[in-house]
């Protein structure tokens, strides 16, 4: 009896081990089960951690690449964002406009040798099978040839171009020894546009505090997009907008003359449009719009009524990938978000269908 007493408690011990190993087996398999389902989730919600509400984004340019159908959204780096804490951009990835992943540094100003600070209003565009980074860097240390501002003086400004194989970057300097507009001018916000016979020029915008009454220019450029190739030509200055009736004066402190953010678009009709940005009476910043007279790069131009109020601007449009016409700018001027609008090609005007709140939506 005691022999079979200790067999039954053999046998016990060995069925309540092996319920314990199977029970802790069990566990593991539940934990590496619930941790794989939080990876998961993680990796599905990448995507969905970042909406536009919650990401800065000054001088938002939106590049549709039809390579690998996603939207790229480009911008000034925010290093607490990107991890990344240099002046240069980054940009954010999206396939339905929505839901938007974490951002990537792409290009470091430390790679320009004329001046390292900025990597203001970047925009990227597919030229000749590469993509191109337009930027604005400037070092205040290096003074320029003054205007009329005492208090404010100019220095060293221009936009950049820089380029790389991918959307993702990295991007490097075509020319890091000098900008594309000329380097004694006081400019910003350079953008491409590649005219009727395919040439390409940078449209920019040329400081008030040089000029006082802010100017739109624009320089051809060579075909590797290096170097301006002929002397640029002037477009219109800020005080040709019908809403502005101050008087221009030189200002110590700021003004209400400038000019900011131009983009050309070419509407379904062959009429040439270039939105661009300024300030109202009541120094509110205003998303804005003329049209060329001629269709020519070289206008005339003439002003249209603004777009947005609201203290939006540096709007500029593209095709989503169902072809709908859109808007993106920022609002407000200080801690700026992307606003997105639908908008409708009427030939010699734009105009917006809806802002796309949806957008906005977790």
């Amino acid at each position: 009896m005691a022999k079979l007493r200790w067999q039954n408690d053999v046998n016990s011990r060995k069925t309540t081990e092996a319920g314990l190993v199977s029970g802790r087996a069990f566990l593991c398999l539940l934990l590496a089960m619930l941790a794989n389902i939080i990876i998961a989730r993680g990796q599905q919600g990448s995507t969905a951690l970042l909406t536009l509400p919650n990401m800065p984004l000054h001088d938002p340019w939106m590049l549709a690449n039809e390579a690998d159908k996603t939207y790229y959204l480009y911008t000034s780096n925010v290093p607490k964002l990107s991890g990344v804490s240099v002046a240069g951009t980054m940009v954010y990835r999206s396939v339905d406009l929505k839901h938007w992943e974490p951002p990537v540094l792409v290009f470091r100003t430390s790679e320009m040798r004329w001046a390292q600070s900025g990597a203001w209003a970047p925009e990227v565009h597919r030229w000749k099978g590469k993509y191109y980074l337009f930027t604005t860097v400037f070092d205040d240390s290096k003074p320029l040839p003054p205007g009329r501002n005492a208090v404010r003086p100019a220095y060293r400004r221009g936009t950049i171009s820089a380029v790389s194989d991918s959307p993702l970057g990295p991007f490097h300097p075509v020319n890091p020894d000098a900008p594309l507009p000329p380097s004694d001018f006081m400019t910003l916000d350079g953008t491409l546009y590649v005219d009727p016979v395919g040439k390409p020029w940078l449209v920019y915008a040329h400081e008030w505090l040089q000029k006082t009454d802010g100017t739109i220019e624009a320089v051809q450029l060579t075909d590797d997009l290096a170097k301006s190739a002929a002397p640029p030509i002037f477009l219109f200055k800020a005080s040709d907008a019908p809403w502005l009736d101050k008087d221009v004066v030189p200002s110590t402190e700021s003004s209400q003359y400038v000019t900011d953010g131009p983009e050309l678009f070419r509407t379904h009709d062959g009429h040439l449009l270039m939105l661009w940005s300024s300030y109202s009476n009541d120094s509110k910043y205003i998303q804005t719009i003329a049209r060329s007279k001629t269709g020519a790069i070289n206008g005339p131009w003439e002003q249209l009524a603004p777009l947005v109020y609201e203290d939006s601007g540096h709007g500029m449009l593209f095709h989503a990938f169902d072809g709908q016409l859109m808007m993106i700018l920022h609002r407000p001027f200080k801690n700026a978000r992307g606003k997105v609008y639908d908008m409708q090609d009427a030939g010699d005007h734009l105009e917006i269908v809806r802002e796309r709140t949806d957008l906005d939506a977790p």
